[in-house]
């Protein structure tokens, strides 16, 4: 091998560990931030329960709960594409059906706490959620088709026969 072609390959693996830890450190981001973020939406929870009731407070937690799920569905993606060094579609999928589902609470929790709705305010939400549910069943059915496809083929094993 060349002098040239092994300094490549050498700059290639240091590229590869670098990617690897780039992965690594993601994740753990993705992990700590959903954790914090965990904490201090329930520490909101219980500071906006008694200013602004349970109801309200309650849907503030949920939207941040949400939020968390996808970034725990991010971490856990990060860790399998680690292990297995495959990227799998779904996971991302789920996620979108999970932001999406989270943007039609929001939208609605938005709404309840209107003083004076106007026609414009409501069809804006009648279009932001009926595009978002319109979304979630595009996901669902990306979902179900990915389920459905056939296992990629193993690779043809060539047998060498000797006659």
């Amino acid at each position: 091998m060349s002098d040239r072609a092994q300094r490549l390959k050498d700059v290639l693996t240091r590229m590869e560990w670098l990617d690897r830890w780039g992965y690594i450190t993601a994740g753990f981001s993705l992990l700590i931030l959903g954790m914090l973020i965990f904490a201090h939406s329930w520490y909101r929870f219980l500071q906006l329960t008694f200013k602004i009731g349970l109801l309200p407070a309650g849907l503030q937690l949920l939207n941040d709960l949400l939020l968390v799920i996808i970034l725990l569905e991010l971490f856990r993606t990060v860790v399998r594409f680690l292990q297995t060094e495959v990227l799998a579609l779904e996971p991302y999928l789920a996620v979108g059906i999970i932001a999406c589902i989270r943007r039609v609470l929001t939208a609605s929790a938005e709404l309840s706490h209107q003083i004076e709705i106007t026609g414009e305010l409501f069809n804006r939400y009648l279009m932001d959620v009926g595009l978002n549910v319109a979304v979630i069943m595009v996901l669902i059915v990306a979902v179900f088709l990915v389920r459905k496809r056939p296992e990629a083929m193993p690779p043809p094993v060539h047998v060498h026969v000797q006659t």
